[in-house]
């Protein structure tokens, strides 16, 4: 079948992790995505772990594998006369341009939306950095962990008594990576129905600000109260029990109890003779530690002698909210995606046959497709240098002089 994007072409001058997670969702969704890096190692991914077999190389990065599915690659230095030519040339055949740089360097190239507007009028140009291109924070560097602080998220995270947390991992990378494929493809469609391409800003800074979780319930609730966090305090508002991580006999799993869904938790444990043990089944006897004492002596031998498919098993059946902890190798082998084909196998010449995540999502009449693995460094010059009419010897002496 036709993926729903196979008509769209798209420029991608991305680096790292939030960029090119945006230009791989339109990739792997059939947009014909042509991913432009520096002659001299190209994307900085490349050099950042998990390598395959602990093998530090330019085509064993993990996180680059991951990132740049379904695109084509080469290289080409935009500091050159020559280079800034030839993406020009590029820019014309193009529905959209994605970059990530700080907002200074591509006005600094004479790239500017402004001036590739007149190369292509109805180019959508998506530009992803930390505090937009414009205002007092514009030029201010920022790392995953200071935006996540900055947005607001991280006042709210973390142990009452404690200092602020953050959680792990690159989520913000990723949700601002998700949120510029979308704000792309609304461009896209505004710049089709009405003949005239956009410049979509796109602040990190904003995109916590703004995004639709804790934070925003968290800002309406200082305009009437003016408190600045809520983090509760477990010993005047404890969750009751059981509640939490658990370690059990191969891992660990979470859970939600407390007295409101006491019944169930009987159920799961098969103990129908403390349902109405006042000690459990009232928050006045949650609230006891003697209770929660008793609870324990009942609680922990019981989880420790069962797995985490036994408990999680016993637990939805019960209908407790509930469910493993799981890693890789639990992701991998889960049934569930499994059953529902979210894996996909994909060959590299360099790092050989690898399995990937699959379509976040799934549509019946276009689907999904990971066409081909992550590019190696300027794989397809030729065929992209080709197509714009530079003979072998041009691209030579291009190689010659660093232009590609």
């Amino acid at each position: 079948m036709e993926q729903a994007l196979s008509d769209i072409k798209v420029l991608d001058l991305t680096h790292y992790i939030a960029g090119p997670y945006c230009t791989k969702l339109l990739a792997d969704y059939g947009a014909d995505v042509l991913k432009v890096e520096r002659p001299d190692g190209g994307d900085w991914a490349r050099r950042m772990g998990p390598f395959l077999g602990n093998e530090p190389h330019p085509d064993k990065s993990g996180l680059f594998l991951h990132l740049n599915t379904s695109k084509r690659g080469i290289t080409l230095n935009l500091k050159a006369q020559d280079g800034k030519k030839i993406f020009r040339e590029l820019v014309r055949d193009v529905d959209i341009l994605v970059e990530n740089f700080s907002p200074r360097v591509m006005p600094s190239l004479g790239l500017s939306y402004e001036e590739l507007e007149k190369i292509n009028p109805k180019l959508v140009m998506t530009s992803i950095s930390n505090f937009g291109q414009s205002g007092p924070y514009r030029d201010f560097k920022a790392s995953e962990l200071i935006i996540y602080g900055m947005g607001g998220a991280m006042n709210e995270t973390g142990m009452f008594d404690r200092y602020p947390l953050k959680k792990a991992g690159n989520v913000i990378q990723y949700q601002v990576g998700t949120m510029a494929a979308v704000s792309t493809m609304v461009a896209l469609f505004a710049s089709q129905a009405q003949s005239a391409g956009q410049h979509v800003d796109l602040s990190m800074f904003e995109s916590q600000a703004g995004t639709i979780d804790r934070r925003m319930s968290h800002f309406i609730t200082y305009q009437y109260n003016n408190e600045t966090s809520y983090r509760p305090d477990p010993e005047i508002d404890p969750p009751g029990f059981p509640y939490g991580i658990y370690a059990c006999q191969d891992g660990f799993f979470q859970l939600t109890g407390g007295f409101v869904f006491w019944d169930r938790i009987c159920k799961m444990m098969d103990r129908p003779d403390l349902v109405d043990d006042p000690g459990f089944s009232t928050q006045e006897g949650q609230r006891d530690p003697e209770n929660l004492e008793r609870f324990s002596i009942i609680w922990y031998p019981w989880i420790a002698e069962r797995t985490k498919l036994e408990i999680i098993t016993a637990g939805q059946a019960a209908g407790v909210l509930c469910g493993p902890i799981n890693d890789p190798g639990d992701l991998v082998n889960d049934p569930h995606w499994k059953a529902r084909g979210f894996w996909e196998e994909i060959e590299h010449s360099v790092a050989g046959r690898l399995t990937y995540p699959g379509a976040p999502f799934k549509m019946d009449e276009t689907p999904w497709r990971a066409s081909r693995p992550a590019p190696r460094l300027g794989e397809h010059n030729n065929e992209v240098y080709g197509e714009l009419g530079y003979s072998g010897e041009d691209l030579e002496r291009l190689k010659e002089q660093g232009v590609i």
